[in-house]
């Protein structure tokens, strides 16, 4: 069973106690994780050190002609944290408040949740410091290309297959196929997922993350005896996974009284109009301007008394100084490292149920890894196949952490990291290491 770890006899681990000096550190909060599944694992030392250094990490310089004629410099990030499970799976993101310590904690967060869904890929992540919001579409195409020619020595549907994140698109994912493509000199569909289905995009993959959040949040609901039908829910940020996931909750009778993004949030007691949200986002590109409830902040929502708090947007936005007022009886984490280390014990110690973000928003590479197949295979499936695969995986990872966290008295998150550290290390102790 893989709820059944074998855990050595005799600790010979013993991680740095109070890691995180700095709270809002994606990669030290990751580590701070790590550190905990792997004390309560007894893991080995050696393995604990490969797992707590990326396998390799590229930094680039991408100089781009830009519109007016000048030539802007910018600077893009390619990681990989672990392969020894497959190749890298990772997004890349364009954002003004890209790092290399946050690329590093993104990279090896896939490592964990691919594991986490027992899908044979390993962690990585990209990223480009920049404002895709002041740039024009061909200047965004040629900062796409030249950041994919600068690390092209990585990519390959058999080493590192990068995919859609934080302003990013299936357009993007196009862009960067399609420079691969020339590069080696023939259509190689697989090097990315995400892309359109015209070029081989899976069907069902732009709604997987919200949707693999709906089905989590059903599982805690269901596991805590709270009915799904009338469940009031606050959902930070409305991108493509609060939006899906919004509207999904809402067919299922679920009261979505809170939405924001970037430019503010709105409440409304009696339920928000999803459909007439999203088309206003549509029009206006944010949510500034929606008549449909009250205008509150961003911070005000987090603390709202609901039943599910699904934190969709950036990191670090439930910390130590906002943990003790939330008020949720269930976050769902959609977005990446929402929730910093320091803040996970004072959730607990209020008694709120967390489903972590390795499980909960894996919808997104559980069905990047079915389009991965689709492309290898020549073989397409259906939507709805998808989405049933897609409900199998992660309905039976949730009740895999779940009894791992009931058999050890550890949180969901804990637990997640533990099946999620034991498989990569179970790959670690098989395949040795190459000298």
């Amino acid at each position: 069973m893989i709820t059944e770890l074998q855990l050595p006899s005799t600790s010979i681990i013993h991680p740095e106690e109070g890691r995180a000096p700095h709270e809002e550190n994606p990669f030290e909060a990751m580590m701070a994780r790590v550190d905990r599944a792997a004390h309560l694992l007894d893991l080995e030392p050696g393995i604990y050190k490969v797992l707590s250094h990326a396998e390799k990490e590229i930094t680039v310089s991408v100089p781009v002609l830009m519109d007016n004629g000048e030539v802007e410099v910018f600077t893009g990030h390619r990681v990989l944290h672990n392969t020894l499970r497959g190749p890298g799976k990772g997004g890349i993101r364009f954002d003004l408040n890209v790092t290399l310590d946050e690329v590093r904690a993104l990279a090896a967060w896939m490592t964990w949740k691919c594991a986490v869904v027992n899908i044979p890929f390993g962690g990585a992540k990209g990223g480009v410091i920049c404002d895709p919001f002041s740039m024009s579409q061909g200047e965004l195409e040629r900062l796409t290309r030249r950041y994919t020619s600068g690390i092209i020595t990585t990519l390959g549907p058999d080493s590192d297959v990068p995919a859609p994140d934080v302003n990013t698109n299936e357009r993007v994912m196009a862009w960067v196929m399609d420079t691969y493509s020339m590069h080696v000199g023939h259509t190689v569909t697989a090097v990315v997922t995400g892309k359109p289905v015209e070029m081989g995009g899976s069907l069902g993959r732009r709604e997987a993350t919200g949707r693999g959040c709906t089905f989590m949040i059903k599982e805690a609901l269901a596991h805590l005896g709270l009915p799904l039908r009338g469940t009031t829910v606050a959902i930070q940020g409305f991108g493509n996974v609060g939006s899906v996931a919004a509207t999904l909750l809402a067919k299922e009778g679920c009261r979505i009284v809170a939405i924001g993004d970037r430019s503010g949030a709105i409440y409304n007691a009696g339920g928000v109009d999803v459909a007439a949200a999203i088309a206003h986002v549509r029009e206006h590109k944010t949510l500034e301007g929606f008549q449909g409830g009250e205008p509150l902040t961003n911070d005000e929502l987090l603390t709202l008394e609901v039943d599910v708090l699904l934190p969709a947007a950036l990191e670090n936005v439930i910390t130590t100084k906002n943990a003790g007022r939330i008020r949720a009886r269930v976050i769902c984490e959609a977005a990446n490292g929402p929730t910093t280390a320091a803040a996970d014990a004072v959730l607990e110690e209020k008694g709120i149920f967390v489903v972590p973000d390795i499980l909960a928003n894996a919808g997104g590479v559980t069905v990047s890894y079915f389009e991965w197949v689709q492309n290898r295979g020549g073989y397409f499936w259906p939507e709805d196949v998808v989405n049933d695969r897609l409900r199998e995986i992660m309905t039976q990872s949730f009740q895999a952490v779940l009894t791992l966290a009931q058999q050890h008295k550890v949180s969901m998150r804990t637990a997640a990291y533990m099946l999620a550290v034991s498989r990569v290390a179970t790959v670690h102790r098989l395949r040795g290491i190459y000298a």
